[in-house]
């Protein structure tokens, strides 16, 4: 009885400890969940004939509004958006779009990477298969860039993921630089997805 307005206050403080334990749990828990989650990766295959897939592991949809294609050379980079793609069929040419929503769970893949580098070919003027007048070792890395609108939220959220091209001897390799796709979802990481925008 004597010590029971101090057992009082450390029960009442032991209680509250635990209320904000579950409630950190909880926020941790919501954060992680509203975060949006795109990987983007490399499909069937180890080389440039692989698919360049687009995974959306977010607990919500996404709005993919671009998918650009970074061409690291010795002689600087040069991009395409990929998001309208064009298709051959004997004389007849088809428009496409990788462009709209992609649901929780679903993924598209927007071609192999051979592909990729033919359209960046036809674009910036370069041979079929994307080397120009530079020797092999010009080309170091292709960059796949995805921007995208998440949910709700009004500012676009992006992801990268650069591939070491090896394009000398018989046989062409790409290989991830890393292990997992980068996530761009912080306000300086926002602010560079939309120079990325301004410059397409």
């Amino acid at each position: 009885n004597q010590n029971s307005g101090a057992i009082s206050a450390v029960t009442g403080i032991l209680t509250l400890m635990i209320w904000v334990f579950y409630a950190q749990l909880l926020y941790n828990g919501y954060v992680r969940q509203r975060r949006p989650r795109i990987i983007i990766n490399r499909g069937s295959g180890k080389n440039l004939s692989s698919l360049c897939l687009i995974s959306n592991m977010s607990a919500e949809a996404i709005f993919v509004q671009h998918i650009i294609a970074v061409l690291e050379t010795d002689e600087g980079e040069k991009q395409l958006d990929l998001v309208d793609y064009q298709q051959s069929e004997g004389e007849q040419q088809h428009y496409s779009s990788h462009q709209g929503p992609l649901d929780s769970g679903d993924y598209l893949h927007v071609g192999s990477f051979r592909s990729i580098l033919e359209h960046l070919a036809a674009q910036h003027g370069l041979n079929a298969d994307g080397r120009s007048d530079l020797p092999p070792s010009g080309y170091q890395t292709l960059e796949i860039r995805v921007v995208a609108i998440y949910g709700s939220e009004d500012n676009p959220v992006g992801a990268r993921r650069s591939f070491r091209l090896d394009l000398e001897g018989d046989e062409d390799h790409i290989t991830p630089n890393g292990l997992d796709t980068q996530r761009l979802s912080s306000r300086r990481q926002r602010h560079r997805i939309r120079q990325w925008m301004q410059q397409l």
